[in-house]
């Protein structure tokens, strides 16, 4: 007692005033200086109790931690494995019957005193927590981030510090208006989350598979998600904005013009969050040592291409898979088939900015890539899944207002209003303000403040100081000063000083909300642009106010002719006059570009992780199928034998082959092509099969590849497929070859795979 008593004495002799004190004013304060210490010399000086090297198996070895935080270690502190262990209650009790509750006679009442029965009734009660408002239905994985080089240049952010350095990451992936429990191939924004454990703290990059939004100000999100949700009087549709609510807000507010381009795209319905981008939408700051900022837009381009379904295929899997994606993920990870991703930055100078035809604080605007080119800086795999679903995926914690020194924000109202409202979901949604402490939240970096107590607090602070300054526990912790997040300077800022710039309104150039629409459909190759019409056609289809309608043709009438007028004919209506400008400023005119179809993102992968079905039946040449699906596994794809039923086949030569999966079970859209395996019998039973006939057409008429070997070419002759096009071209993913030309024909039929899709029978109206 003596020793604390006198250690406490010491150390706060040691700090007789706070030196800090004069340089928090005027000129002196623009410049925040490391905390002032005092060294402790005697440990007893900051303890809580005199007792705290007594030792136990709870409270541990009673040796006195120093600038430690444990709860932000690695991941296996909190893993748990039960394996040979005896089942127990929440509280360590031994449980000897968990097969029946305690009642009072064989064929009595439970008794109240059930305290195991009641314990676990209640944490089942209680087992799901709220899910989000939006981005409920989620994926995530861990993984890494890899810097190219040291771009301290740049930026002083830790993740981009020297050439090779390696920052753990956790990801998580969404749709944005569904429910948990909706599909994954819905038409929506997908959300595109990453956690940066950096040496200095979480950064956390919340971003979309889109690099716009609907709205300019977060003042609307609420009325945007109100609309989009199903609507209150009966709760349908889900998971969809094709619904009156929906359009009646977006034609309302025509800012969301160039958004609703994208979202009627086929970016709106990826192929795997393998195969989509992911933007951080807003303009961020890069912050180096000196202070000097420059803005910057964040993408992430996946190495395996960006690539989309259809439509058809996107309605029909929500019925087959409804976790296609979620699937898809898991299986790529934990077949070794990691995911990447590259990070790129567009760099620009405010003088730049103030150059541009648009505001770079305006969140439907992007910055097109042959005006800043994108310089990649760094890549990102994802190597592990989650453990335990709940644990990680779904108490993961992501907000915009976690950034580390080296990344800032800029003045775009949305982001500004982000930054507070992630903090106040996550309160309300994780139970309290100490979410942060959650292992999967918690960063590796270490964590001391003077925050204390709250629900489901994780940590048990020693000492008596929960205050700064101090000297009862010698000035610690102490705040960084330089060393620490300082906010940048900005010259947009210095032009905020005078009272009268305080006003509720929009910068001139957020009036203009129809330019950049047009930029993203004449950059569209023309069979996106007929998928973006058909798209508008079964939105509006589903709006029953034809007022809502005719609203929304007055805003493409502002886009395009072409556009408005193929959405009209659908809808059996004359495009009417175009809706009036917000502006009579003169909109800029941009140049097609090429960077915005999907088409030209084949990405650099080949056909890794690719699916292909190999379909067959009895008199099957096995030994063939044998070498196709060996080939296609070194390749990295992933072959799986499909048949009419499970079992063994029986091949020509005798010889048995497994089938995978069912045609019931693994239908077409499941598939990124097709291969149609020789054998007589096997193409006569495939023809008598319509669930079989059934695949190839789905194949062939969603533009896949198809290679059709010996006698299984007869299939496609059943289904009326020519190997010509109608306008006498050759189809450049279809091949019909012999055994002996299988080699060659697998050459090219990868080839064909790793781009994904050919739209040239669509376009040539060849379907069958």
């Amino acid at each position: 007692m003596l020793d604390k008593v006198a250690g406490a004495q010491e150390v706060a002799a040691g700090m007789p005033f706070n030196p800090n004190k004069a340089g928090e004013h005027g000129d002196a304060s623009r410049t925040p200086q490391a905390g002032a210490t005092c060294p402790m010399k005697h440990l007893f000086g900051g303890a809580s109790t005199t007792g705290e090297t007594t030792a136990s198996d709870k409270v541990g070895a009673g040796i006195q931690p120093q600038g430690v935080n444990p709860t932000v270690d690695p991941l296996d502190r909190v893993r748990v494995d039960a394996t040979g262990q005896r089942l127990t209650t929440n509280q360590g009790v031994p449980v000897a019957d968990n097969q029946n509750s305690l009642k009072v006679g064989l064929r009595g009442p439970t008794a109240m005193e059930d305290f195991i029965l009641r314990e676990k009734i209640t944490h089942f009660d209680h087992e799901r927590i709220p899910e989000r408002v939006v981005h409920a239905r989620g994926s995530a994985a861990h993984g890494y981030f890899e810097s190219y080089d040291n771009y301290s240049d740049l930026t002083r952010a830790a993740p981009f510090a020297d050439k090779g350095k390696r920052t753990p990451v956790f990801v998580r992936f969404s749709t944005v208006a569904g429910e948990r429990g909706s599909a994954d191939t819905v038409r929506d924004v997908r959300g595109f989350a990453v956690k940066f454990y950096t040496d200095e703290g979480n950064w956390d990059l919340v971003g979309n598979n889109m690099p716009v939004f609907f709205i300019q100000d977060a003042m609307k999100f609420p009325d945007l998600i109100h609309a989009v949700k199903p609507e209150p009087h009966n709760g349908i549709p889900q998971a969809a904005s094709a619904h009156d609510t929906f359009w009646d807000f977006v034609t309302l507010m025509p800012e969301s013009t160039h958004m609703l381009m994208w979202h009627l795209s086929d970016r709106a319905i990826p192929r795997s969050y393998r195969t989509m981008q992911g933007f951080g939408v807003h303009t961020f700051r890069l912050v180096n040592a000196e202070g000097k900022s420059v803005f910057c837009k964040f993408h992430w381009n996946p190495v395996g291409g960006t690539h989309s379904l259809v439509w058809d295929e996107a309605a029909k899997i929500a019925g087959a898979d409804a976790d296609f994606h979620r699937r898809d993920l898991w299986e790529a990870i934990e077949a070794g088939n990691y995911p990447e991703w590259e990070l790129g930055v567009q760099v620009f100078t405010e003088e730049q900015a103030d150059q541009f035809p648009f505001d770079v604080l305006d969140a439907t605007k992007i910055v097109p890539e042959e005006l800043v080119p994108v310089q990649p800086i760094g890549k990102m795999v994802l190597n592990r899944n989650p453990d335990n679903f709940f644990a990680e995926t779904e108490q993961v914690a992501f907000c915009t207002a976690h950034v580390v020194p080296g990344i800032d924000f800029t003045n775009d109202p949305l982001l500004q209003g982000r930054i507070h409202s992630y903090v106040d979901t996550q309160i309300s949604r994780l139970g309290g303000p100490n979410f942060h402490e959650l292992p999967i939240n918690a960063p590796v970096a270490p964590v001391h403040n003077n925050q204390r107590d709250g629900m489901h607090r994780q940590a048990i602070h020693r000492g008596r100081v929960a205050y700064e300054p101090n000297s009862l526990a010698g000035g610690c912790p102490f705040q960084a000063g330089m060393a620490g997040f300082t906010t940048a300077f900005s010259s947009i800022d210095q032009k905020l000083q005078k009272p009268e710039d305080k006003v509720r309104g929009k910068p001139e150039l957020f009036a203009d909300h129809y330019s950049q629409a047009r930029l993203f459909w004449i950059s569209q190759t023309p069979s996106e642009q007929t998928h973006i019409i058909n798209a508008y056609r079964f939105e509006l289809s589903r709006v029953t106010v034809p007022a809502i309608r005719v609203r929304l043709l007055s805003m493409l009438a502002n886009v395009d002719a072409e556009l408005a007028e193929g959405v009209a004919k659908g809808l059996g209506l004359d495009v009417p006059a175009p809706m009036p400008l917000a502006t009579n400023a003169k909109a800029p005119e941009y140049a097609p570009s090429p960077a915005l179809s999907l088409l030209a993102r084949p990405g650099s992968a080949g056909v890794k992780g690719r699916k292909v079905a190999i379909i067959a039946s009895h008199g099957v040449d096995a030994a063939g199928v044998q070498a196709v699906y060996a080939d296609l596994l070194k390749a990295g794809a992933v072959p799986r034998v499909v048949g009419p039923y499970l079992g063994q086949l029986k091949g020509v030569d005798g010889a048995m082959l497994d089938v995978e999966i069912s045609f019931e079970a693994g239908p077409a859209v499941l598939y990124d092509a097709v291969v149609i395996a020789d054998g007589e019998d096997s193409a006569k039973s495939l023809q008598m099969e319509a669930i079989a006939l059934d695949f190839v057409r789905q194949q062939y008429n969603h533009c896949k590849p198809i290679l059709a070997i010996g006698a299984g070419a007869s299939v496609l002759k059943k289904l009326g497929v020519q190997d010509q096009l109608p306008s006498g071209q050759g189809d450049p993913s279809l091949w019909i070859v012999d055994a002996g030309g299988v080699t060659a024909a697998l050459a090219e039929f990868k080839g064909a795979l790793a781009a994904h899709r050919n739209f040239q029978r669509e376009a040539e109206g060849s379907m069958v």
